[in-house]
């Protein structure tokens, strides 16, 4: 095979690609190896592999679906899936009336809840009008009548377990319901989002909060950083301090903080969230939102955009959604209908539907 090793060595340095370089030694080899009589070695040529296949997740967006739900589930009570991604039966109305709260929003029929956390609602706005000098609760979304994905404003509120309550008092009156729709939720955060407005936030925003916060079943309250800030310097630095734990700051809710139940007894299928860190978010966790939230100098002229956006998450379907959520989206119904898309009320504030985006996973 001295042929072979020699030929190899002349193409090689003059700069001949592998592929040509094996097909010549092998036919070279091949008159080398029939000359002195000796038979050739066939090599198996290696196969192609086949890429996998990405089965996309069919059907129709989950949001259409149980966005056109007009009412609950006729089913026992239960939470199913996570907070994110999840359903709900056997849901229960907040009235969109009550001795010490009014239900905001009533064109998105977002009033429902699982009966647990309908309980710790109207409890707190009663408990709350009488012992914290709170006019009443403005109650904003909750969840739709079988929980699921919404069709505009929230990762979250798919099991029933979240409630939206907004820090702008309750009026004396009873509000019509175009201005439940129309009127906004005042802002709590100054212009340097890293303090409340001292115009606008009060004590008893914090005896709300504390009172929210110390029932056993809330799990954690989130708030804005510069909310949390002003939580943390009201709270007394001895004696308990357990509430303040289970506020956490979080990205938006600065016009309304953000209640969540634990899983409920009988929801096998609900699926709990990981343990609150063991500190009290009032040092570096504090300090590291602060630093997020805080206004970015503008540029003297605008950035020229040179790459495309990234293109907009892919909404969940029904298919990857916890399977007894079928069984929720059809049950007292013939067949389930696709939800018209959503048209917010024209005065909605861009920051707080923008705040409730994929982050209210959280």
């Amino acid at each position: 095979m001295r042929l072979t090793s020699i030929v190899r060595a002349l193409v090689l340095a003059a700069g001949a690609p592998a592929v040509i370089l094996t097909q010549g030694l092998v036919q070279i080899g091949l008159a080398q190896d029939e000359a002195e009589g000796a038979k050739p070695i066939l090599v198996a040529a290696k196969k192609a592999v086949p890429k996998k296949k990405v089965v996309k997740p069919a059907g129709p967006p989950a949001k259409e679906l149980f966005g056109a739900a007009r009412t609950p589930a006729p089913m026992a009570a239960r939470a199913i899936g996570f907070y994110a991604k999840g359903c709900l039966a056997g849901a229960k109305a907040l009235p969109i009336d009550g001795p010490a709260w009014q239900a905001m929003r009533l064109s998105r029929n977002r009033n429902w809840g699982h009966p647990d956390l309908i309980a710790i609602l109207e409890k707190l706005a009663i408990e709350a009008r009488e012992h914290d000098g709170w006019p009443g609760l403005l109650v904003g979304d909750i969840s739709q009548p079988r929980g699921g994905p919404m069709l505009s404003g929230h990762a979250s509120h798919q099991v029933g377990l979240d409630a939206d309550i907004w820090f702008t008092p309750m009026p004396e009156r009873r509000l019509t319901a175009r201005e439940r729709d129309e009127m906004s939720a005042v802002s709590m955060v100054a212009a340097d989002a890293a303090s409340v407005d001292p115009s606008q936030w009060t004590e008893a925003h914090v005896r709300v909060l504390k009172r929210a916060a110390a029932y056993a079943r809330v799990e954690r309250i989130f708030v804005h950083p510069a909310i949390k800030k002003a939580v943390c310097e009201a709270a007394p630095k001895e004696g308990d301090r357990a509430w303040v734990h289970k506020i956490r700051a979080y990205w938006g809710h600065h016009d309304h903080f953000h209640v969540r139940i634990s899983c409920p007894s009988g929801s096998t299928n609900c699926e709990h969230q990981p343990s609150l860190p063991a500190d009290d978010g009032c040092g570096k966790e504090l300090t590291d939102w602060l630093a997020r939230v805080k206004p970015k100098p503008q540029p003297p002229t605008p950035p020229v955009a040179t790459a495309k956006p990234a293109p907009p998450k892919p909404s969940l379907t029904l298919d990857q959604l916890p399977a007894e959520c079928r069984s929720v989206l059809a049950s007292g119904v013939e067949k389930p209908v696709l939800a018209a898309k959503p048209s917010l009320p024209p005065s909605s504030t861009p920051s707080a539907t923008a705040a409730k985006n994929p982050t209210e996973t959280k």
